[in-house]
């Protein structure tokens, strides 16, 4: 691997950081790298990094995707490839887009699936845009082997990314708001192996269906038993940010039968009303 593009421009990483470094590694990349922090860059300024670079990789922290567009678009190559791999909506995508394109890059909106570590290039990478064809290509060419396209409009790759975030950092929210409250009184091993007895292990098409199901079906109680569980969680000292949400979502989702999706799967779930 020679961290040359098909195209034959060199490669170039804005941000040298935990996704950055550990992607340059793992390939062992001859690519230009700048980043804010000298100690992570090998190139003295944005403009040299991205001289003549055919494909630019944006891996900084989310709350810099836009403004790393903004800063660099200027010093890119005519043409250049410029794949947006940050965890933002896709407005902002759709702004950085803009900016790449009045500058006359090619902008294309990626996904990452997955932790950089230990997947490294073996991550799930999703692209979309105009140009994500052309991209899919130039990716596998330096390495990475689990790409692939989810359309020509940006944003469609991090919209997908942003929802299923709702769920995976939704769960890992909820799992400390559970665990600060079970330590709190003593009944972690408890409620853990409770858990544990009631999981049913389903695909997620059919999970979906039978979660929404339960808040259309009884989701006024739940509420009410969601409240009191809050009160619990005050009562321990452990704020109920997570709970308090749940009360509200299940009171809003009460009755809405135009919400409800038809289970998938050969086995639907048993419909209890726990």
């Amino acid at each position: 691997m020679d961290g040359r593009t098909v195209s034959g421009g060199h490669l170039a990483l804005i941000g040298g950081g935990e996704a950055g470094s550990a992607f340059a590694s793992a390939a062992a990349w001859r690519a230009r790298i700048w980043d804010v922090l000298p100690a992570r860059a090998n190139s003295g300024s944005p403009a040299e990094a991205l001289a003549g670079a055919s494909l630019v990789l944006c891996l900084v922290t989310a709350d810099q995707a836009l403004a790393a567009a903004r800063d660099y678009a200027r010093y890119c190559a005519p043409g250049a490839l410029w794949c947006d791999m940050n965890s933002v909506a896709p407005q902002t995508k759709r702004a950085a887009a803009a900016v790449i394109a009045a500058a006359g890059g090619r902008y294309v909106d990626v996904a990452v699936l997955a932790p950089v570590h230990p997947a490294g290039l073996a991550v799930p990478l999703l692209l979309a845009g105009p140009a994500a064809g052309e991209a899919e290509v130039a990716l596998r060419a330096i390495g990475f082997g689990n790409v692939g396209v989810v359309g020509d409009d940006i944003g469609r790759a991090s919209a997908i990314k942003m929802i299923r975030s709702v769920m995976v950092k939704g769960i890992e929210a909820l799992t400390a708001e559970m665990m600060l409250a079970a330590a709190a009184v003593g009944v972690a091993d408890e409620v853990l192996a409770s858990l544990d007895a009631s999981e049913k292990a389903l695909p997620w098409p059919q999970r979906a269906a039978y979660n929404i199901e339960r808040m259309v079906s009884h989701g006024a109680r739940r509420s009410a038993e969601m409240a009191e569980a809050a009160r619990t969680l005050e009562a321990l000292g452990v704020d109920p940010m997570m709970t308090r949400g749940t009360v509200a979502r299940q009171a809003a989702m009460a009755g809405r039968a135009d919400l409800l999706m038809e289970a998938k799967g050969p086995n639907p779930p048993n419909r209890s009303a726990a």
